[in-house]
């Protein structure tokens, strides 16, 4: 899957200085595109009555995303997501122009999730990155990760052949571009776009603002 990545005027992006003010923009939630063969349940963490959601639209080929994922992740996820203050969704938004192995990658992690294994894929993919980004071809290495996961192999690789599960990335893509998206990772949090893998110290600071907006000026107790 080739795609055209998209860059959103600077207007949609989400300040995060010492003074930073929530500002709620009229762009399109990336969730747009869910398709029955990608429910977001099966790719989303935290409780659905969360004052804050965070869509993480993501390239499990890009280095930053990987960052992301091992080093800042699970400090968000102690403090904002098993507390029920944010909710997370995963949109896949591959770069396929430079990430070759990036829209495979993401239908591997779409058809773990129908046996609800998405999160173990997700930090499969991302801890064996630099194993499975430089093959030429990474679709056996892929399948081999169902036993690490705990996953099915016969039904892995029915879903991995399915055409629909191509066309649920395409549609991730596709609605991660119309909110603004074109770099990852980059994170759609209330109306705003932040970019990059941003330390966690600034990711609190965004996520404690917005969680005062949301819940009518409530501080964020940790």
């Amino acid at each position: 899957m080739r795609l055209e990545i998209l860059r959103s005027p600077p207007s949609l992006r989400m300040t995060t200085g010492l003074g930073m003010a929530l500002a709620i923009h009229l762009i399109a939630i990336p969730a747009g595109a869910q398709t029955k063969a990608a429910p977001l349940e099966t790719r989303s963490k935290g409780s659905p009555k969360a004052p804050v959601t965070v869509y993480e639209m993501s390239d499990f080929q890009c280095p930053y995303c990987r960052k992301f994922a091992q080093e800042t992740f699970p400090g968000l996820e102690r403090s904002y997501i098993t507390t029920g203050k944010v909710r997370w969704v995963f949109i896949n938004f591959p770069l396929t122009d430079i990430h070759p192995h990036a829209a495979a990658a993401a239908q591997l992690a779409l058809c773990a999730a129908k046996q609800n294994g998405f999160w173990r894929v997700h930090d499969l993919l991302f801890q064996h990155q630099d194993t499975w980004a430089p093959l030429k071809e990474a679709g056996p290495f892929f399948v081999s990760l169902a036993d690490s996961a705990g996953l099915s192999k016969p039904a892995l690789v029915t879903c991995l052949e399915a055409p629909e599960t191509l066309q649920a990335v395409q549609a991730d893509a596709e609605g991660a571009a119309r909110s603004g998206a074109g770099s990852t990772p980059t994170f759609y949090i209330e109306g705003g776009l932040l970019e990059g893998a941003v330390p966690l110290s600034v990711f609190r600071q965004v996520l404690d603002s917005v969680y005062v907006v949301k819940t009518g000026g409530k501080a964020v107790r940790r």
